[in-house]
């Protein structure tokens, strides 16, 4: 383990609807979701804090979470605000280093190593960077310090909100080993269920086995996994991340048979990969629809269209397509995907359309978006 690196994990607390509560009086203190219209399959965004007792989280149907509480606050996503918070944010960051790696509008990586000797020197940049992000934007925010990625991140969710951990090193054999399975990066509920059935449910069962099983199990990733079981994570902070795609799946408790279901279950992916093209000001020109059968059988279908792709309606339509046109329903379908890759900037490509040709190309290419 690299002992010299001081990272940060900076994580917005309940981003959205922070900002919802922060801008709307009558909403503070209230049990708050954004997100869509729980008439049209619409999904949470972001749950406030007294929301989260009656069970509601982000990607729950809307439907379910306003069963959950009756007298739930429900508010439509505001991006552009959104958008201009994270922006004062971002500035904030970069005053203090240069190594920003923003993951989302609402969470970042620091290297704070060349200004930070020690872990209790990077511990006061993140007080005072929690300090000013309060002072400018009345948010609150949580911050992990480790040194690594990994344990910046896991530090940053132990004590939210408004939370502030230091892990060291010396603490990260025992913390680790205490971890359930789940909670490592890279995870999901496949390897999760796949390594349950090994015995292996926490990190202490993960770092017992070796790392020539774990490759022999999961290829690369198995390697990856040996390592984290370890608390170690060699991954630098990359200011000049560029994201390839962005997408979302879902694995359903039992597996599906009918094609109507299948096409609700696409509507809320397709809103989720909206949120997310919206949140990086991103469109893309390739659909892909991801399907793992009962039997693990995997197929992808794909449809690229020059316009691009970034309306949820267009996405799940399209989807739908796919799956009647590709799908075998009654094998049984345990995990549906939809994500969109080659990425370009939505403005650049307005400009450029713009400047070739007319106004009315330019609203084409609007529309047809959104």
């Amino acid at each position: 383990m690299d002992r010299t690196r001081r990272i940060l994990h900076i994580d917005m607390d309940a981003f959205f609807a922070s900002i919802e509560q922060r801008d709307q009086p009558l909403y503070r203190d209230r049990p708050l979701v954004v997100g869509g219209d729980p008439s049209q399959r619409g999904v949470v965004a972001a749950a406030s804090y007294e929301a989260r007792p009656y069970g509601i989280h982000s990607a729950l149907s809307m439907r379910q979470a306003v069963q959950r509480c009756p007298e739930l606050v429900v508010v439509r996503p505001r991006f552009p605000i959104y958008r201009a918070v994270s922006q004062q944010i971002q500035a904030i960051f970069r005053d203090v280093t240069p190594l920003v790696e923003p993951l989302a509008l609402d969470e970042a990586y620091l290297d704070v190593s060349a200004i930070a000797p020690n872990l209790n020197a990077a511990k006061a940049i993140a007080q005072t960077i929690k300090q000013r992000i309060a002072e400018q934007t009345q948010l609150a925010a949580s911050a992990g310090v480790s040194v690594n990625k990994f344990l910046a991140k896991l530090a940053s969710k132990r004590h939210k909100p408004n939370g502030l951990c230091v892990i060291a090193p010396e603490a990260v054999p025992d913390l680790v080993a205490g971890l359930p399975i789940e909670a490592f990066p890279g995870i999901g509920p496949a390897t999760t269920a796949k390594l349950h059935r090994l015995g292996i449910r926490t990190g202490a069962e993960l770092r017992d086995r070796s790392e020539a099983e774990l490759v022999g199990r999961f290829g690369k990733q198995g390697q990856r996994y040996y390592q984290l079981a370890r608390g170690e994570d060699q991954r630098r902070v990359n200011p000049e991340r560029i994201r390839k795609s962005v997408g979302a799946e879902t694995t359903f408790a039992k597996d599906l048979t009918d094609l109507e279901a299948m096409g609700a279950a696409l509507m809320p992916l397709a809103e989720q990969v909206e949120r997310r093209l919206r949140a990086c000001d991103r469109v893309g020109r390739t659909l892909t629809l991801k399907v793992k059968y009962g039997n693990f059988q995997q197929i992808t279908r794909c449809c690229t269209r020059a316009q691009g792709w970034r309306s949820a309606g267009a996405m799940g339509e399209q989807g739908r397509r796919l799956l009647v046109e590709h799908v075998e329903p009654r094998v049984g379908v345990r995990l549906l995907g939809l994500s969109i890759s080659n990425l370009f900037a939505l403005e650049v490509e307005v400009k450029r359309a713009a400047s070739s040709s007319s106004s009315s190309r330019y609203v084409q290419l609007s529309l047809s978006l959104d």
